[in-house]
Order: structure tokens, then C-alpha cells, then sequence
């Protein structure tokens, strides 16, 4: 696939977001593969071929890196919740797949290298370009276009599992026996209370 097939796929890709409910039935699409891989069985994608795959996975790493508060995006499951996303919404599909050829066009540009055969400051550099839309070139439009989109899906797989609502420390949807208003410290933070009341 050349750049122009590339952007072409992008372009003619349906721009249609996906809602809560498709997210959460992804996610629990996914959450069999996730088990099954938890207990060492391989994740053979249905949608991505080995290379996006491969590309995939280190994307959504680069994205959302472990820290020490909790895994990486791969270890919450993310390019598994991908790879279902894409069977079930076809019109998901153009964009993912013109996206991740354009990684490989740009970086073979620059580098003479594919994304994922390219040095972790090629990368970065790559990234650097697309992942700040106000300051990319024009001329890195579609780039962007496809790395806002992925990098949302990225955090709708993330935080749609336990482990990205344990990473938000998220205290919702747990029962109050008894509501007894907002803590003062909350108030005080968002100066509803003074300080010295």
C-alpha cells in the first residue's frame, strides 16, 4: 500500500464515532480472548493481519504505558477490544487500516524503516508530528486525523476495563447506605467553603 492508497482509506473511511454501548459490548466480546490469553492461550486477532497486530500492540503501549499504578494498554486487554471493534463496526475499518499503513509510509520516508522496525526516538519522532493536532503541518493531516481517532479508542478500551477504572481510582457505582452531603474537603477544594470555615 502506497501513501495515497493510505490516505485514500482514510478519507473515504465513515467519520461515525461509537457510542458507550458498542464500547461495552466490544468489551465484553473481548473479555473471552482476555481470560483465555490470561491463562496463556495465544490472541489470534480476526481482523488485524500479524503486522498490524504487532503494530497495534506497541501503539497502544506507547499510549498508555504501565506506571505504578497500573499495566499497559496491552495488559488491560486494548489490541484484543480493537480487534473486535473492527469486526463489528466495518466502517471503523478503512480509517484503522489506512492509519496504520500511513505509520509505515512516514516512517519508511524518514527512516527507511517501517514503525515497528524503527528506533524508539524515530517513533517518537513520527508520533511527535501527528499527536499534537494545533502544532502538526498541514501536510500531516490525515496522520493526525487517524492518531486522534486511535488514541481514543486506546482510552475507551483502557478505561472501560477494571483496570483502567481502578487506574482512575473511580468510586462510582458502589452503594451509600447513607448520604451525608458532600466531605468539606471536597467543598473547601472547589470553594464552595472557605478555607478557615
Amino acid at each position: 500500500m502506497n501513501r495515497r492508497e493510505a490516505i485514500r482509506l482514510m478519507a473515504t473511511a465513515s467519520a461515525a464515532a461509537w457510542t458507550p454501548m458498542q464500547v461495552i459490548a466490544a468489551r465484553e466480546k473481548a473479555g473471552d480472548a482476555i481470560a483465555r490469553a490470561a491463562q496463556g492461550a495465544a490472541f489470534q486477532p480476526a481482523f488485524f493481519n500479524d503486522h498490524e497486530h504487532a503494530t497495534v500492540r506497541l501503539l497502544v503501549d506507547l499510549i498508555i504505558p504501565a506506571d505504578d499504578r497500573s499495566g499497559s494498554a496491552t495488559e488491560a486487554g486494548v489490541p484484543e477490544f480493537m480487534d473486535f471493534m473492527m469486526n463489528d463496526r466495518e466502517n471503523m475499518q478503512g480509517w484503522m487500516r489506512g492509519g496504520l499503513a500511513w505509520l509505515d509510509i512516514e516512517s519508511q520516508r524518514r527512516f527507511d524503516a517501517l514503525f515497528l522496525d524503527a528506533q524508539e526516538a524515530q517513533r517518537t519522532e513520527v508520533l511527535d508530528a501527528i499527536a499534537y493536532p494545533d502544532d502538526a503541518d498541514d501536510d500531516m493531516s490525515h496522520g493526525v486525523a487517524f492518531f486522534n481517532r486511535f488514541r481514543d479508542l486506546t482510552a475507551s478500551g483502557f478505561w472501560s476495563t477494571e483496570m483502567g477504572i481502578n487506574d482512575l481510582q473511580y468510586m462510582g457505582n458502589r452503594v451509600v447506605a447513607e448520604w451525608t452531603g458532600c466531605p468539606e474537603e471536597a467543598l473547601r477544594h472547589v470553594g464552595v467553603l472557605e478555607a478557615d470555615d
